[in-house]
């Protein structure tokens, strides 16, 4: 019997809910993604919103860090169309970040790789699948852990100081 999928949510440093602006860096085995935080702005009355860009600077930029990871999505669905991801009945909702448990994704992955003759279902077993929703865009990935920080800046500037520092 498959066991069902669930979700469980998981603290990331929430996004802005305007324009996160996610980034993502990604090679074989390191995934960065960089994205706008959500900082209130004393200043902000709702009534004088701010243009920002991936250059604007003094912002308060997530870099989320995953080494190794296994596999990534990023695209649709955004905020407004959420309820059409396959996710979304066990609660998945914009602006928030969860950990699959029980990921078809990962199983399908692991079924794929019997082709292989070596394989080994157990490199599989560590690997787990985060999902995180923005304001436009979803980005799942597959990893075995990963950390967070937060840094000022512009999410381009932080995100290629991130890549060129190896951290």
């Amino acid at each position: 019997m498959a066991v069902l999928e669930t979700l469980l949510p998981i603290e990331v440093p929430p996004s802005s809910a305007g324009a996160p602006l996610p980034h993502v860096f990604a090679d074989e085995g390191k995934l960065l993604i960089g994205y706008l935080a959500n900082r209130p702005e004393p200043s902000f009355d709702g009534t004088n919103p701010r243009s920002v860009s991936p250059t604007t600077g003094n912002l308060s930029v997530a870099i989320l860090t995953a080494e190794p990871y296994l596999a990534l999505q990023f695209g649709p669905p955004n905020d407004e169309a959420i309820s059409g991801h396959r996710l979304y009945g066990l609660g998945l909702r914009p602006y928030s970040a969860f950990e699959v448990l029980n990921s078809s994704w990962i199983a399908s992955l692991e079924e794929a790789n019997r082709a292989h003759p070596s394989h080994v279902p157990e490199l599989f077993s560590e690997y787990r699948h985060f999902i995180l929703t923005f304001h436009d865009s979803t980005l799942e990935f597959i990893a075995e852990s990963f950390s967070t920080s937060l840094r000022e800046g512009a999410v381009l500037t932080v995100l290629m100081e991130t890549v060129g520092s190896g951290a």
